[in-house]
């Protein structure tokens, strides 16, 4: 096609009453572009220019970047490890926050999709899960890790505590359980993220620890000693519980031990049933300890989810592990450890 060239710095179209039609195509046809090309990307229907080094969009707002896409979000963090010491509290489920379906972390409603601007670098941290709690004193569970994505942060799930540790469960994202003693209190959960832990049962003959909590409920909801279950989330396409408390030690002989809640939470112990980890990537709190030798159990690492249009691309840092996948019309990026930027395009 011939390019037609005016010569004239002045071009007057007020008595026209129409609109000028730019140059359109999708981000994909974009040109190689010189500095100052202005064209109308059919992706979005919004102008963009090309600035010498990328194309950006025009501003729709003084001082106000436009906004490029929404994405949606699950962010959990670490779990609490278990206490040690006899008939402890399970550990705390790491704290829930979404923007994906109607319910969020501690019973609230989801939040709202996050504004997300191209190269734009945004920060992503898996948080660990509380280590193994040792039997020495004082017994006290590890707290979770948090975890981020951008400027939502979760915080890392309440340790529980044993029966001669510190008086409560550890507070967290969700609280740690507290030991068998009723007067051991559970720890607090954080708003908008999880529940409270439960506290100790104190009961002769079925002595038992306090559940930690979930991003659903409080520990010992169900029964004495029960870990909080999560909440159940679809962001990959697929309904998974996260963030469940862990269940606590219970001294009673042979009977059945203590399950930590739906979402990961680890199992408490009560011989002979051995306590055990939270799950790996829910944010689930660790078993807690009844006796016997065996430490409390570690909370389950966390997971950040983001969810996107399959229009978009992203560019994810060295530190992080991750994996994408496809669901309709979007995308959906875990990331399963590690901390870094990503940036999208």
């Amino acid at each position: 096609m011939a390019t037609n060239k005016v010569t004239t710095n002045v071009i007057d179209m007020s008595g026209n009453t129409g609109g000028l039609v730019w140059a359109q195509g999708t981000k994909a046809q974009r040109p190689a572009g010189v500095a100052g090309d202005l064209r109308l990307n059919t992706d979005d229907s919004r102008l963009e220019f090309y600035n010498g080094t990328d194309w950006k969009r025009l501003s729709e707002t003084a001082g106000t970047p436009s906004v490029d896409f929404q994405a949606d979000f699950l962010v959990v963090a670490g779990g609490g490890s278990g206490g040690a010491d006899s008939n402890s509290g399970g550990g705390g489920a790491g704290g829930l926050r979404t923007s994906y379906g109607s319910t969020s972390g501690g019973g609230a409603l989801a939040e709202s999709s996050l504004n997300m601007y191209f190269s734009t670098n945004y920060t992503v941290t898996v948080g660990a899960g509380g280590a193994d709690t040792p039997n020495t004193n004082p017994y006290i569970g590890n707290d979770g890790s948090d975890s981020v994505f951008s400027t939502i942060t979760s915080i890392g799930g309440g340790g529980g505590v044993g029966q001669f540790g510190t008086p409560n469960g550890r507070p967290g994202g969700s609280g740690g359980g507290g030991a068998y003693d009723a007067s051991q209190q559970g720890g607090s959960g954080t708003a908008n993220q999880g529940f409270d832990g439960g506290g100790g049962a104190g009961v002769v003959g079925n002595i038992s620890g306090g559940g930690g909590g979930g991003a659903s409920e409080a520990g010992n909801t169900d029964a004495q000693g029960y870990g909080g279950d999560g909440l159940a989330v679809s962001i990959t396409g697929s309904s998974v519980f996260y963030a469940g408390g862990g269940g606590a030690g219970a001294n009673s002989g042979s009977g059945p031990a203590n399950p930590g809640g739906d979402g990961g939470g680890g199992q408490g112990q009560c011989t002979p049933n051995n306590n055990t980890a939270g799950s790996a990537n829910t944010g689930g709190g660790g078993g807690g300890y009844a006796g016997g030798g065996t430490v409390g159990k570690a909370g389950g690492s966390g997971v950040v989810i983001i969810r996107y249009p399959n229009t978009v691309t992203i560019s994810v840092g060295a530190g992080l592990t991750s994996t994408t996948t496809t669901d309709g019309s979007d995308k959906v990026t875990t990331f399963t450890a590690g901390s870094d930027t990503v940036s999208f395009s």
